[in-house]
């Protein structure tokens, strides 16, 4: 207890510090990560006009994100977690470097480009485990959901701000120039985090872990081998499973996804089947969305929603719910256009309390494990959700599939609130924020 109390006492003056760099170290490199995305995928649909390659190329980022997941999850638990985050991205930046000097000397084939993007997805898959598992080790518990939404504000200013960038330097640089951009960027944000960002991983376990919790993760721990990956991935789905409020918010989870689908998937091909076939209309809808997002995760990040953050998180999921109802039921654009940006905005009042839990309530030798699940299922989910719902959109109307996603999405805040250990487990441990003043 004493050596705590002293770990705790030499983070005191720096944690905020340490949070703000670790933040913009991340934006920097995610600005130039989107930039470039946008630009491969732009440049294949010019070059091809055709959905066949551009499903390809999202193939090659989406499967191999949600494959690599897992292994991320290992790794997260198994190395330093601010190397692993600042290794990825090296890597990544170095493939997208000889990318940049083959298109660079003439050497423009999009298998290039193809395989770009499976080392991107990959090491996405690797790297997004270790981004959130390293939170908790820089962040006060009571802290948590607050950080967890000014990062999604932040990432929602990429979401949005990336796109335009994209497109203006398009305009006037052939495509390798926006990968030298991604490169530079990358060097940036790996320089900040490497120099500057101080991490203490193991600081503290969580408060909310009971003594005989405590007991069994460290018997759990010593009695897994630790080398191999399928006996630390194997580790950790027996934690979660002895964890019933892991095992409710990740059901939970899946129904919330996948009921979110037509919300998600489906208003552009609303927008121009019901409101007009125009470019604008459909560019619109992702800024207000974006926008939305962004002014959210800021709301988030100063309130940090109700005490209990089940509560919170029910009461996101049923305003989503009523939204994508409204989505189905209203005629007016304009209208329309502003139940979007409400959406927007109600989404990190979802997902930054359900991160904050998981983070604060895991035990941290599994962190990365748990979120990797949560990550892998999730990126599967929404897919798995999209091959159902989207035959069916050229079958009945959008509106009634908006209208039961929108049900299903209210039906999974009720059992937020009405499953105990969900209930419970949005209770915040006792704050610690004075102690790390």
């Amino acid at each position: 207890m004493a050596s705590e109390k002293q770990e705790l006492g030499a983070l005191s003056p720096a944690w905020k510090r340490t949070v703000a760099l670790f933040l913009v170290g991340q934006a920097v490199t995610l600005f130039g990560t989107m930039i470039t995305g946008y630009a491969i995928s732009w440049y294949v649909t010019l070059q091809t006009q055709s959905g066949i390659v551009l499903m390809l190329f999202t193939i090659a980022l989406m499967v191999p994100m949600a494959v690599a997941s897992p292994l991320g999850g290992v790794w997260a638990d198994r190395y330093n977690r601010k190397y692993l985050i600042n290794f990825v991205d090296a890597v990544i930046a170095l493939v997208t470097l000889v990318m940049a000097l083959l298109f660079s000397a003439g050497i423009q084939w999009l298998g290039l480009l193809f395989v770009c993007m499976l080392v991107r997805g990959f090491g996405q898959g690797i790297q997004l485990p270790a981004v959130s598992a390293i939170l908790p080790d820089i962040v006060p518990a009571d802290q948590l959901v607050r950080v967890n939404g000014f990062s999604s504000a932040i990432q929602s200013l990429s979401t949005f701000a990336s796109p335009m960038a994209a497109a203006g330097l398009l305009s006037f640089f052939p495509v390798q120039a926006l990968m030298y951009v991604d490169v530079a960027t990358a060097v940036i944000g790996i320089s900040i985090v490497f120099f500057c960002v101080r991490t203490h991983r193991g600081w503290r376990r969580s408060a909310a872990l009971s003594a005989t919790d405590s007991n069994a993760d460290v018997e759990l721990a010593a009695s897994t081998p630790k080398p191999g990956f399928f006996s630390e991935f194997t580790a950790g789905l027996r934690y979660m499973r002895h964890r019933k409020f892991i095992l409710a918010f990740l059901v939970i989870g899946i129904v919330f996804n996948v009921f979110a689908v037509p919300a998600a998937f489906l208003p552009p091909l609303q927008v121009v089947r019901e409101f007009g076939a125009d470019a604008w209309r459909l560019g619109a809808v992702e800024v207000v969305f974006s926008v939305g997002m962004m002014l959210g995760g800021v709301i988030v990040g100063v309130w940090g929603g109700f005490k209990n953050r089940t509560f919170t998180m029910a009461s996101a999921s049923l305003a989503f719910g009523l939204g994508a109802v409204g989505l189905g039921i209203l005629n007016s654009f304009w209208i329309y256009l502003a139940c979007m940006g409400v959406i927007g905005i109600i989404m990190p009042f979802f997902n930054s309390p359900m991160s904050a839990i998981l983070q604060e309530k895991t035990d941290p030798d599994f962190m990365g494990r748990v979120l990797s699940v949560f990550m892998m299922i999730g990126s599967l989910t929404m897919p798995l959700g999209m091959a159902f719902f989207g035959p069916l959109a050229d079958l009945v109307p959008i509106d009634w599939l908006l209208i039961v996603g929108g049900i299903g999405m209210s039906c999974a805040s009720v059992c937020l609130v009405a499953v105990r250990v969900t209930r419970e487990a949005g209770v915040a441990a006792a704050s610690q924020t004075d102690a790390l003043r």
